[in-house]
């Protein structure tokens, strides 16, 4: 392998990976890009993003820039003269003067198997959708959102109670292998990027807190996949008879033959069995605001929700 000199740009635990994996490959990375530190915890304290600390740790200069738009930002990256810059989860747009500045471009390290859920937010979005696939996409990035051709696929199965936290991780390990992979057979010749086809288009919109509450008059089926693609976070959620907020992080499906005189939401037994739009939820793993993450037979013992409560 021909070491390449590479500008970074990544900010959380997903591009880290990648990063380390650059930098174990030989490669001679000259700068490292990643979001400013952000307020974080109870004491708002700004904390540095995880590309940021590895950074630091292999002693890589590292710019924060709020944007990428000025003249003299952009006249600072060209100077590195890199063969490529490699992004992964960025969270910045880059304009098309950064785009053209490598002499390879930018290569975007993108959790899925494009063109099938472009955008921030791919992994949730795919076990939202009841996907049994998904995977990686190397891509030459372009000025559209997730367009670029792309230079190599690596696909795996999404397994049956696989939440996003765990997906997250197993694509995050083959993405960095993909990325020293793609690298190298690009830089040689030895593949050529392929443009996307126009049939089969997704976008992975952007998560929030509030698509994260549960509503029960749905299917067990998509509630139970919306836990796990809330999970760890933000958390799906419901409100208690109380109106305390209960993220349920876990949960299995329980079918429901006979629900006379119940109404969706509704607890139907001692164990937390909620009743669905069709079949039932039985939550596992929950956590109370300010708790930690306790099985569902933890919170049965300290608070008394009986059959015919009701969750919202």
């Amino acid at each position: 392998m021909t070491p390449l000199k590479l500008i970074f740009m990544g900010t959380p635990d997903f591009a880290a990976h990648a990063l380390k994996a650059l930098v174990e490959a030989g490669h001679d990375i000259v700068a490292v890009y990643s979001q400013p530190p952000r307020p974080a915890g109870r004491g708002h304290s700004l904390r540095k993003s995880p590309v940021q600390l590895l950074a630091e740790e292999y002693d890589y200069r590292v710019h924060t820039p709020e944007h990428l738009k000025t003249p003299d930002v952009q006249a600072e990256f060209a100077a590195y003269k890199a063969d490529a810059a490699v992004v992964a989860a960025f969270g910045l747009i880059l304009p098309q003067a950064i785009l053209d500045a490598p002499r390879l471009g930018c290569l975007n390290i993108h959790a899925s198997l494009l063109p099938r859920w472009r955008g921030a937010a791919p992994i949730q979005r795919a076990i939202l959708a009841g996907d049994e696939t998904t995977g990686i996409s190397i891509m030459r990035m372009e000025a559209g959102l997730d367009t670029g051709p792309v230079l190599l696929e690596d696909r795996i199965e999404i397994e049956r109670k696989e939440t996003a936290g765990e997906l997250h991780d197993r694509l995050a390990l083959i993405g960095a292998r993909a990325i020293v992979e793609a690298l190298d057979d690009y830089a040689h010749g030895r593949i050529t990027p392929r443009p996307q086809p126009h049939e089969g288009v997704t976008y992975a919109a952007k998560i929030s807190s509030g698509e994260a509450r549960l509503y029960w008059d749905r299917t067990a089926v998509d509630l139970e996949r919306a836990i796990r693609a809330f999970s760890p976070v933000p958390g799906a959620w419901a409100l208690l008879p109380s109106g305390e907020r209960l993220k349920v992080l876990a949960a299995e499906i329980e079918p429901v033959h006979d629900a006379a005189g119940h109404q969706p939401g509704d607890i139907l037994d001692d164990r937390l069995t909620v009743l669905c739009g069709e079949d039932a939820l039985r939550p596992t793993l929950i956590q109370r605001e300010g708790k930690k993450a306790m099985p569902s037979a933890a919170l049965l013992r300290g608070l008394v929700l009986k059959k015919g409560d009701r969750l919202s």
